[in-house]
């Protein structure tokens, strides 16, 4: 990967690490100036500065805020890199990406001793973004309905239940719904070990999870998917949370030799950040370090995209619009 060049602001540029394609464009003229917040001696001797872009909306609806206070509010130019959330570590460690913004601690504890613990690695853990993000297995309520049992992995364990949820791909075994195969998960791990006649089939993306879910809710059919909250899913769908064994640090102490057998655990946010950021781009340093809002402002960005159709630049430029007292502390 090279080092990132100079770009206007007007024409900001998008790399692409993997096969996912972000849907971002820029939005212009959003009226705020650099001037208003601070001044250009704070901006270093980076002009250029790179977010990562994973393959969920969550992290797109906040790389999209980010890059947008970043051009109009100090001056920088802004490139995003779409690249799943693995590769990323190895480019923010050698300077080629400056950030990412929604990091799920599940599965990434390795790197985090590998890139943030290691004295002689060069990523920071740039603090909390603020939603507190779970992942988990999710089925229709109405499924719950007809069949209670089907609340608990314990319904799935009676082959006559999960074979409701098979299909022509999985035969007699009833199909569990993953998503991009690049994200953090341990279904089959799971499956396997609580012995459950369940086989995962993978969606290929997010959008994809939720045109499954879509389909099968009109017709009230049977469908058992990887989701995870906050997500703007559950404003459109009544979906149950199927209740795995609790979690706890032991069912994950030997995930790599497909150990886990509970729930996944609740994921606190985190950024991530080029640690010679603060001395080249200090102004940029301090947003990204500092940015911090709660689930509904997401939320309300990712029903905006996913439920009215606006871009993802669109939803970032309203909520910046109507939030300027929470970001503005950002740049102070």
């Amino acid at each position: 990967m090279s080092k990132v060049r100079k770009t206007d602001a007007r024409t900001r540029r998008h790399r692409k690490i993997g096969s996912w394609k972000l849907p971002i464009a820029l939005i212009a003229g959003l009226g705020l100036f650099a001037a208003a917040c601070t001044g250009g001696d704070d901006l270093g001797s980076q002009e250029s500065i790179t977010l990562a872009a994973n393959p969920w909306n969550g992290s797109a609806v906040n790389v999209a805020v980010a890059a947008q206070l970043l051009e109009s509010e100090l001056g920088y130019d802004v490139e995003i890199v779409e690249i799943d959330e693995n590769a990323q570590w190895a480019a923010i460690n050698t300077g080629d990406i400056s950030a990412s913004l929604e990091v799920w601690p599940s599965g990434h504890a390795q790197n985090v001793i590998d890139f943030i613990d290691n004295a002689g690695a060069n990523v920071d853990n740039a603090g909390l973004l603020g939603p507190i993000g779970k992942i988990g297995w999710f089925i229709p309520t109405y499924m719950v309905e007809r069949h209670p049992e089907l609340a608990t992995w314990e319904g799935f364990a009676d082959p006559e239940l999960a074979g409701l949820f098979a299909t022509a791909e999985t035969g007699d075994l009833g199909q569990f719904l993953g998503g991009d195969p690049s994200f953090v998960q341990y279904d089959e791990d799971i499956i396997n070990n609580l012995g459950l006649p369940l086989q995962v089939v993978y969606a290929g993306s997010e959008a994809a999870i939720l045109a499954a879910v879509d389909a099968a809710y009109s017709r009230e059919e049977p469908i058992l998917v990887y989701l995870w909250t906050p997500h703007s899913a559950f404003n459109s769908y009544d979906l149950t949370n199927v209740l795995l064994p609790d979690y706890s640090d032991a069912c994950y102490g030997t995930a790599d030799a497909g150990g886990v057998d509970c729930d996944y655990p609740a994921d606190v946010l985190f950024k991530i950040i080029d640690a010679s950021l603060a001395d080249n781009a200090p102004a940029a340093d301090q947003l990204l370090r500092a940015m911090n809002y709660d689930s509904a402002d997401q939320i309300a960005m990712l029903a905006a995209v996913e439920g009215e159709g606006m871009s993802v630049d669109d939803a970032a430029a309203q909520w910046i619009a109507d939030n300027e007292a929470t970001w503005s502390a950002w740049l102070q």
